[in-house]
């Protein structure tokens, strides 16, 4: 969790003729790249085999304008044979009702002039190839299908009167020329009823489970048309990890070693008013050498004697009692705010390369942690374990060759062993490129063991490109000149989605620091630079509580902000971007929030009081 960047993985793609996949005909019903503008009056869709390796393939669609007025949104549905599917996509959002599947535009790449064209990608399982293309309800040749159009998505269902077992769902109605008949409601993408309201009422569903939700409407002539946007439901019930209905998890990290050059104690929490205003602390970090959890720094764990006015007690450690250093000052916070969960966080970005030979026998790892975290001087201060690997069957500040099962393996024998009513959580990539890091491991099959993922949704530029191009080190979205695509917050948060993670255990990160460069003369990002711009700890990294006076904000992109001062360009959140990237999460049905960390904020905790508000 320390400062990192990632390095995207770079490959060649070999584009496949269409004719090479299928007859003359099945192409045609795809969408042929044979078709012109005089045929279609409007637009076409068309498929190409990108790559494939046997049982998977790389697909991508193009959509081009071939009409002569302007598109704002489009929406590509197609069938797969049983056994092929969709397992990750980008660029659109990717929704299937068993072997039909439907695309639509992102909010940046729905709009195409005449003659333009996007295109979207995606992962696929199996071996099977599209048919049946519709593009906006016509055939993606540009023809018009006889008869009626296909009826319009309906609204996202809203979801209400949420129990243990049930859940009330209700939408806003679907358009058709000839008249809605009814509605699909689809549970996880299976059918569950169909109903002649906007709404419905779903039962007999199992306590603390989370479940997805679209719904499509039949017009009569019995055409179906595009599912709805998806709502995550999470019943309640069923333990005491998963929180309860619109209760965010506000999670903050605090280092050990801040006690010293930062001198960050954990009293200011208490004096910023951040710690009521939180959830859940991870304690970074204890170590992870030999394949075993160890402590990271014994002094500032449970040595360090801190004075009356450095104590949350108000009262001075003395030279004879059990337990000082950090872990007695988060006991003490704990008596104080009693609300709050501590786990203790193993890893990072420096302490990553020892997870490789944990891997290799997961339970004698999961021993290890569990008879240090539960050890008995300190076992009432910690909730739990965090497991910060960096990364996965991939490369941080080294590079693991574990394999794509060992964090399922891992986390497996840490829930086994931690059991059902302690946290289990770990931090995760934000590399949402396409065989990026989050392809690398097994992220869906392992969630079924964590209570949450931590998605280190920060770092993506930064002046460990020392030339630039300078970029916003935490994106919310994509934007036209990204220097690398799949590197920002939405790619990464849907790419977890589509691969199965779901949303309720997938926390947004922010930062609450800026990275920088010197020598920059353009403002707008994109431009080019000499070096890191110096910072007061480590050059090209700064603390947001002294960029917002010493080079305040001059511009936002991508739901982010960025400040040119000098020849220093700066990017970091603020209060007004954090609004709104937890609404976004909010509107995503993330679990909530964390940041790194602390100390990086003001003294009245100003970026910590818009994480909570903004998830209130």
């Amino acid at each position: 969790m320390r400062f990192r960047h990632r390095a995207a993985a770079g490959f060649a793609t070999l584009l496949l003729p269409l004719a090479g996949l299928a007859g003359p005909a099945q192409a045609a019903a795809w969408g042929s790249p044979r078709s012109s503008a005089a045929e279609s009056g409007g637009a076409t869709a068309t498929y190409a085999k990108t790559q494939d390796w046997g049982t998977g393939f790389e697909g991508k669609w193009t959509v081009k304008n071939t009409g002569s007025a302007a598109i704002s949104s489009w929406t590509i549905e197609w069938d797969f044979p049983s056994g092929t599917s969709v397992t990750s996509a980008w660029d659109a959002d990717v929704t299937s009702s068993g072997t039909h599947w439907t695309a639509k535009n992102k909010s940046y790449n729905g709009s195409l002039a005449p003659g333009a064209s996007v295109s979207f990608g995606f992962n696929g399982a199996g071996t099977g190839s599209p048919a049946n293309c519709r593009l906006n309800g016509d055939s993606c040749d540009g023809t018009t299908v006889p008869g009626d159009a296909a009826p319009s998505a309906p609204g996202t269902p809203t979801a209400s009167n949420i129990t243990d077992t049930s859940v009330k769902l209700s939408w806003s109605a679907a358009t058709d020329d000839k008249g809605v008949k009814n509605y699909d409601v689809l549970r996880d993408g299976a059918k569950v009823a169909t109903v002649t309201t906007t709404s419905y009422t779903d039962t007999n569903l199992t306590a603390g489970t989370d479940y997805s939700y679209t719904v499509r409407a039949r017009d009569t002539a019995d055409q179906t048309g595009p599912v709805s946007g998806s709502a995550a439901v999470h019943t309640t019930g069923g333990g005491t990890n998963p929180p309860p209905t619109g209760n965010k998890i506000k999670l903050g990290y605090f280092t050990e070693w801040g006690i010293y050059g930062r001198n960050y104690n954990v009293k200011n929490l208490v004096t910023s008013g951040s710690a009521a205003k939180i959830t859940h602390i991870n304690y970074a970090f204890g170590n992870v050498t030999n394949g075993q959890c160890a402590i990271g720094d014994s002094y500032a764990d449970y040595d360090k004697a801190f004075t009356a006015d450095q104590s949350v007690s108000g009262v001075a450690d003395t030279w004879d009692q059990p337990l000082r250093g950090n872990f007695n000052q988060l006991r003490e916070l704990k008596a104080k705010y009693p609300n709050i969960k501590v786990l203790w966080s193993f890893g990072g970005w420096t302490w990553s390369g020892g997870f490789g030979q944990a891997a290799q026998n997961p339970a004698a790892f999961a021993q290890s942690c569990y008879n240090l975290v539960k050890d008995p001087r300190w076992a009432d201060v910690f909730d739990g374990i965090d497991i910060d690997w960096e990364y996965p069957n991939a490369c941080g500040l080294s590079c693991d060759t574990s394999g794509s099962a060992a964090l399922k393996n891992v986390l497996s024998a840490l829930r086994a062993k931690f059991g059902s009513s302690a946290l289990v959580t770990a931090a995760t990539t934000a590399d949402g490129t396409n065989g990026g890091k989050i392809d690398a491991a097994d992220y869906a099959g392992a969630s079924q063991y964590v209570d949450w993922y931590n998605v280190m949704s920060y770092d993506f530029f930064g002046a460990f490109n020392p030339q630039g191009p300078t970029a916003p080190h935490s994106p919310l979205t994509s934007y036209s000149g990204i220097p690398t695509p799949g590197f920002d917050t939405a790619d990464a948060i849907a790419k977890f989605k589509a691969k199965g993670v779901p949303a309720s255990k997938l926390l947004i990160g922010i930062g609450l620091y800026g990275r920088g460069w010197t020598g920059v003369t353009q403002d707008a990002p994109g431009g080019t630079a000499t070096g890191p711009a110096p910072g007061t700890y480590e050059q090209g990294i700064e603390d947001y509580k002294v960029l917002k006076t010493s080079c305040p904000v001059t511009g936002t992109i991508a739901g982010t902000a960025y400040a040119h001062c000098g020849s220093n360009w700066w990017s970091y959140d603020t209060p007004s971007t954090i609004a709104g990237k937890m609404s976004w999460a909010k509107g995503q049905g993330l679990g909530g929030a964390f940041f790194w960390e602390f100390s990086g904020d003001t003294g009245n905790g100003e970026l910590v009081s818009a994480i909570s508000g903004g998830l209130s």
